[in-house]
């Protein structure tokens, strides 16, 4: 990468305006030869064959792919805000109102934390880049029917290779930047006093309103597989371990390969003690070395072995292999005539739904708590109606207060299969915001504003600090951060 640090100020902004034609590349090279030894020349070379225009054969004029703005080491081109673009719009978002003022706005903010992020020495390793890489690759893939030419085909790319590449470099950046923005906001913490302060200063009449919310309990019961398929599971895993700790074979590659998790297949997970993980999967996790994998273990999940990647005081990062003992359909049908017999003795009033989730649900992370749900997004047992998940969405909405559904069958990503009953165990009215019982809500908003405050301020301060080159017609732009220091 070319580091504009090399040379001044004046002489780096006067570079990356456009030229006119290669008489003026020749002119401004005999220029730059006073300015820079020769091993510096051909640097400049390919910035300036980037951010100038040149004559096609026919003597057209052509634009070239320019320099939009340059953002201390970083530059961003104008291909680079037609990718963000067909970036955001492969994830679904509706583009249409976002103009390009605003995604060169949007880019400069990455570049600038990727760009404190390698001053502030923030570590990234080149493993856990390529290891996004294939994560993305492998779900792109599968949104285009499997098919690697269609996605070769959408992005331009004539080989996989040059797609990897340039997935690569894109990703380091928006990695690096979400890990120094981390680090900006890492401390930061809101007391009780914070919040009541937060709440009293919205005004009566402007407080939000919160909708219809749920708190929901569930049993599940698992089929049981055949000793047979279980032990099948363990000699595959066991055979996977060989392989890598004596042939040298690579654990992340076949983790990719075989493992069940597609999400989590090869990637590196970090946690730490307190982390939402499975308990089974964390002490085992937290015995061992760097570089060591486990025996095969069971979770709540299926079949498991680790390998530690790195230690880092109370955290790890690991990588992990799934697989899943097959489920024969008469396993199915004894986990279904299971649940149904359970969910009968409530109803007939045997047995309360919590008395029964205690007692028989085979779910040890809700068990504990009769079965009550948490709702990921805070950590809280309530769930705004409107964005509970769709699957869970319809099986409960219809549901009255403490009724029981009927038993489903239910499949999560990994493919294991299980059978469960729900519970509506309370429900809360849409209402406007009150202090006491929407308490979680409230500090989640107030510290959201302090994260903000400190992130504004942060990017101000640097902003001013670091060196930013904006050209073109982007200089008209109106941004929300001061990029043109005016």
């Amino acid at each position: 990468m070319f580091h504009f640090s090399n040379i001044n100020t004046t002489f780096a902004n006067w570079l990356v305006q456009l030229g006119t034609s290669f008489d003026i590349i020749t002119e401004r090279l005999k220029l730059i030869t006073k300015f820079m030894n020769k091993t510096k020349i051909w640097s400049v070379l390919v910035i300036l064959l980037f951010t100038t225009p040149f004559f096609a054969q026919n003597n057209e004029r052509r634009k070239v792919d320019g320099v939009a703005a340059v953002v201390g080491d970083y530059l961003i081109l104008e291909s680079d805000i037609d990718k963000a673009y067909i970036d955001l719009q492969q994830q679904e978002v509706d583009t249409r109102e976002i103009n390009r003022c605003q995604m060169l706005g949007k880019l400069m903010e990455d570049k600038l934390y990727a760009h404190q992020a390698v001053q502030d020495s923030v570590k990234l390793t080149d493993s856990e880049v390529r290891d996004q890489v294939n994560q993305r690759i492998e779900f792109l893939t599968a949104q285009l029917g499997g098919d690697i030419k269609k996605l070769l085909e959408f992005y331009k790319k004539d080989d996989e290779q040059s797609m990897r590449d340039e997935l690569f470099n894109l990703l380091k950046v928006s990695m690096l930047a979400q890990r120094m923005k981390q680090q900006i906001i890492k401390d930061i913490e809101v007391t009780p006093e914070e919040v009541r302060t937060f709440f009293n200063a919205i005004p009566a009449d402007e407080r939000p309103h919160f909708g219809t919310e749920l708190e929901i309990a569930q049993i599940v019961v698992n089929p049981v597989a055949p000793k047979s398929s279980v032990q099948k599971v363990i000699n595959q895993l066991n055979d996977i371990k060989k392989d890598v700790e004596e042939n040298g074979m690579s654990f992340s590659t076949k983790a990719i390969l075989y493992s069940q998790d597609r999400a989590t297949g090869g990637q590196v997970l970090t946690f730490n003690r307190n982390s939402a993980f499975d308990k089974a999967f964390k002490d085992v996790a937290f015995t061992l070395r760097e570089g060591e994998i486990s025996k095969p273990f069971e979770s709540s999940f299926g079949w498991h072995i680790i390998q530690m990647d790195k230690i880092r005081g109370k955290e790890v990062s690991v990588r992990h292999i799934l697989l899943m003992p097959d489920i024969p359909e008469e396993a199915l049908n004894e986990a279904k005539e299971k649940i149904a017999k359970i969910r009968d003795r409530i109803v007939n009033k045997e047995l309360t739904f919590d008395e029964a989730a205690r007692n028989f649900s085979d779910e040890k992370e809700t068990r504990n708590d009769g079965g009550q749900l948490i709702n990921p997004e805070d950590l809280s047992t309530r769930f705004e109606l409107t964005r509970i998940e769709p699957t869970l969405y319809a099986r409960i909405s219809d549901l009255k207060d403490n009724e029981v559904s009927v038993p489903f069958l239910d499949e999560d990503r990994t493919g294991k299969k299980t059978y469960k009953i729900y519970q509506i165990t309370n429900r809360i009215e849409e209402h406007q915001a009150d202090f006491v019982k929407d308490y979680v809500k409230i500090q989640d908003l107030a510290l959201k504003e302090k994260q903000l405050k400190a992130i504004s301020k942060w990017m101000k301060e640097h902003i001013e600090k670091t060196y930013i080159s904006v050209n073109g017609e982007y200089k008209n732009c109106k941004f929300e951060n001061n990029w043109l220091k005016k």
